[in-house]
């Protein structure tokens, strides 16, 4: 699994002009799934999210969770992510799980984070989406569980 995180002041996703999630200060997540992924990649970038130290405390360090802050999680599927630019003009998305398995692992990977006590929105998946977002900082990072799969 593959995350790419952005920590926002606000964001929304819209399907179709309909607003299918949204939340205010805290994370947006861009969660792409590969082939080999199971449960334990999607436990792991989960604890990860909920534990990252990205946000400032009252010295202006980063040291605050979006546990700390109770901040949201906006989750939204993107199999884009796993493409690979390498070679050509044209990315390759090999390496990403077929939708069936994605979908499976991305509600899984929901279910997980609505266990926390914050806030946690969605896109819808495989729809075509409008993220709406307002960068905090800007703080972007990307996570992911490889090393989960070569142990």
């Amino acid at each position: 699994m593959r995350i790419v995180i952005q920590r926002v002041k606000e964001a929304k996703v819209e399907v179709d002009g309909r607003v299918t999630g949204s939340i205010g200060p805290g994370l947006v997540v861009l969660l792409g799934i590969a082939k080999q992924d199971t449960h334990q990649h999607a436990d792991y970038l989960v604890d990860k999210i909920l534990g990252l130290r990205i946000f400032q405390d009252d010295a202006g360090k980063m040291n605050l969770s979006v546990l700390d802050v109770m901040g949201g999680l906006l989750i939204v599927s993107n199999f884009t992510v796993y493409g690979d630019c390498r070679k050509g003009r044209r990315p390759s998305f090999d390496l990403a799980a077929d939708p069936e398995k994605a979908e499976d692992l991305y509600q899984y990977f929901v279910h997980r984070a609505r266990s926390a006590p914050i806030r946690v929105d969605t896109g819808v998946f495989r729809a075509s989406m409008s993220v709406h977002l307002t960068n905090d900082g800007p703080v972007t990072l990307v996570c992911d569980s490889d090393h989960l799969s070569n142990s």
